[in-house]
């Protein structure tokens, strides 16, 4: 905690830090969200654009162009960046994980063995599916374009996490199934 709140992610520190490599418009927001950043920080349209207006709003991003139908590019204050540095120098005070998935397994007892076992698959297939659209999009990424900044480091380090927790997922869920007796007893 700090100054009496729970520091959490959100919304404005990843987009500051996006809009850190170079202006950019909601809509280009939306597809690096959407071909990146969805599973590690999902966001909607609507939410993308009002909190884009309320950080402008705040002074942690300016408007750097527009175009028509209000297009507006905007890009970090050095007030906006500060706020970033702010957030990230103070992840000691994250709040914890929760995990609906793992809430589940730990209530699996009230379902059959059958049923349990059928959950975990999902988790299963899951994972494995997840592991492969990651798998395709690093493949179809050209990590040594220079105009990718630093996300061509850090953004291959996050998909590279990402990858090896949906493996460590699917070989979880696989074992776990495998411990549930054949039979309801």
């Amino acid at each position: 905690m700090v100054e009496g709140r729970v520091l959490r992610m959100s919304l404005r520190h990843a987009l500051i830090g996006l809009l850190r490599e170079s202006p950019a418009s909601g809509y280009d927001l939306m597809h690096v969200f959407n071909s990146s950043l969805a599973k590690v920080w999902p966001a909607t349209k609507s939410q993308v654009y009002t909190e884009l207006a309320k950080l402008a709003d705040a002074g942690l991003l300016v408007v750097t162009a527009e175009g028509p139908r209000g297009r507006k590019e905007y890009a970090p204050t050095e007030a906006g960046l500060a706020e970033l540095r702010r957030w990230m120098l103070d992840a000691g005070n994250e709040a914890p994980t929760r995990s609906e998935s793992l809430l589940r397994v730990f209530m699996l007892g009230a379902l059959t063995r059958d049923q349990a076992r059928d959950y975990l698959h999902l988790i299963q297939r899951r994972s494995a599916e997840d592991l492969a659209a990651m798998t395709a999009f690093g493949e179809h990424v050209d990590w040594d374009r220079e105009d990718m900044g630093d996300l061509r480091i850090y953004g291959r380090m996050v998909l590279e996490f990402a990858t090896r927790l949906a493996e460590l997922s699917r070989d979880w869920s696989e074992w776990a199934a495998q411990q549930i007796p054949p039979t309801d007893s």
